[in-house]
C-alpha cells in the first residue's frame, strides 16, 4: 500500500520522523519487540523512499 506524506519541512521533516521511529523502537526492544520491529520497518521504508527522491536543484545567483 502506498501513502502520500505531506510535510511542511519536506524531506528534512521526514528524516526527523525516521530518526524518532528508530529511537522509539530502541526503547521498546525488550518490552515490545514486535512493535519495535514494526517501527524499524516503517523507518526503513520511509528512508528508502527518501533515497529515491531526486536531488533538489539549487538556483545560483547571477552576478
Amino acid at each position: 500500500m502506498a501513502a502520500i506524506l505531506r510535510l511542511p519541512g519536506g524531506a528534512r521533516d521526514a528524516s526527523e520522523i525516521v530518526e524518532a521511529l528508530l529511537v522509539a523502537a530502541g526503547t521498546r526492544d525488550t518490552t515490545a519487540p514486535q512493535l519495535a520491529a514494526r517501527w524499524r520497518a516503517i523507518a526503513d521504508d520511509i528512508g528508502d523512499a527518501l533515497d529515491k527522491l531526486p536531488v533538489p536543484k539549487t538556483h545560483q545567483e547571477q552576478n
